[in-house]
């Protein structure tokens, strides 16, 4: 998957919480979510600078709900619930566990949430057919 094809999926699936993400998606969407909300920075203190930084606090507001979705289809992708999400708020070790969490592989095949993402067309202990 590419960074645009990750994008566009992303923001396909705004607020979908339902289904799997695959590391690329997941990570291609972080550096979209970084590099937004540095240019976002940028444009503020270049063209408003005594605004508060408007533009800063309406991109991650625009965002927010993808973001949510696709962290928690790739909680999903390794078998996960999404509301493993509020670990966020433990201080210190809960940020950890879910990056660890995010950057590892997702389960071979389908599991309760949905088709491996990677390979969508995988049926686990399908018969062996010689052809």
């Amino acid at each position: 998957m590419t960074f645009s094809d990750a994008i566009r999926v992303c923001f396909a699936k705004y607020a979908a919480f339902a289904g799997r993400a695959a590391r690329a998606e997941f990570w291609w969407w972080v550096g979209f979510y970084l590099l937004g909300s540095a240019v976002v920075v940028i444009f503020d203190a270049a063209t408003f600078p005594l605004s508060g930084g408007l533009f800063s606090l309406l991109f991650p507001l625009a965002i927010f709900l993808p973001t949510l979705a696709v962290a928690a289809r790739r909680l999903h992708d390794i078998g996960k619930s999404g509301w493993w999400l509020l670990l966020w708020l433990v201080p210190l070790i809960g940020p950890l566990i879910l990056i660890y969490w995010w950057a590892s592989r997702g389960e071979a095949g389908p599991n309760d949430h949905g088709p491996d993402p990677l390979n969508p067309d995988f049926v686990p202990d399908a018969p062996f057919v010689e052809g």
